[in-house]
């Protein structure tokens, strides 16, 4: 069975990977449009649903998971980390605090 992204890119090398009908970049109406479809046909009911929430899943996720700042701001092609940081739920989590961070590291005596 072929991935999504497989089936999207269809052998292609070049041009836009999400495309309208007729072949063309999808822009963000369109993308709200079949994202609400998508949605309906697998019984998900979200209000005020928009493809933006796509990319801030993609992000937190990749944050939660321990991805590195600067990887999640290179995948999410931010120019400034702290727009990355904006996406980060787990903020205040002491694990994760560049002072608990640095404290821990001091301890261990490396």
């Amino acid at each position: 069975m072929a991935r999504a992204i497989d089936r999207a890119v269809d052998g292609r090398i070049d041009g836009p990977i999400l495309r309208t009908s007729r072949g063309t970049r999808m822009d963000r109406h369109c993308a709200t449009r079949r994202l609400h479809r998508l949605a309906e046909a697998g019984g998900v009911h979200v209000a005020r649903m928009h493809p933006h929430m796509l990319r801030h899943t993609f992000v937190t996720t990749m944050l939660d998971a321990g991805v590195d700042l600067r990887d999640v701001q290179i995948a999410a092609r931010h120019a400034d980390p702290r727009t990355t940081m904006r996406y980060d739920r787990a903020r205040k989590n002491l694990d994760r605090h560049p002072n608990y961070i640095l404290a821990a590291y001091m301890a261990a005596g490396t």
